[in-house]
């Protein structure tokens, strides 16, 4: 089900995937707040809809203003470890990695999931973009459900 939420307007266009990071301090006072700050704090959304002749608004945090979109929360891909790697198993991300000029520290550390959950895995992509782990994890490409499937 979508949620209509406000988005900077460089930031709206369909398709498009953030993670809500939460209030900005500059929202306080902000008239909007209500219509903006209401989306779950650390899952990721996609843009699935521009509400038609939605007016920009003003907003401290966005230079070119905000307008209204509709959104829905979507699905992370990540790395897993293998061995959890089953399409509707239950997965966690196998731990912290410092390695960010690897092609695969994205899916290692992925926006819109936490080391310490379980997600649903929705999908088994593969293997992962890097040709060797440098910490020595066997892992798995995998999609997590989007949150609250």
């Amino acid at each position: 089900m979508s949620t209509i939420t406000l988005v900077g307007t460089r930031l709206a266009e369909e398709g498009r995937e953030f993670v809500y990071r939460g209030e900005s301090d500059a929202c306080e006072g902000c008239s909007y707040r209500g219509q903006c700050l209401n989306l779950s704090v650390g899952t990721r959304y996609e843009i699935t809809g521009l509400r038609e002749n939605a007016q920009t608004l003003d907003c401290a945090v966005h230079d070119s203003g905000v307008r209204a979109v509709e959104v829905e929360p979507t699905s992370v891909p990540a790395n897993v470890p293998s061995r959890q790697a089953y399409a509707g198993s239950k997965a966690s991300l196998a731990g912290p990695c410092p390695h960010t000029e690897c092609p695969s520290h994205q899916y290692c550390v992925p926006d819109g999931a936490d080391f310490d959950e379980e997600r649903k895995v929705q999908q088994v992509l593969g293997d992962p973009p890097h040709d060797h782990c440098q910490l020595d994890r066997d892992l798995t490409l995998v999609e997590f459900a989007a949150e609250g499937e």
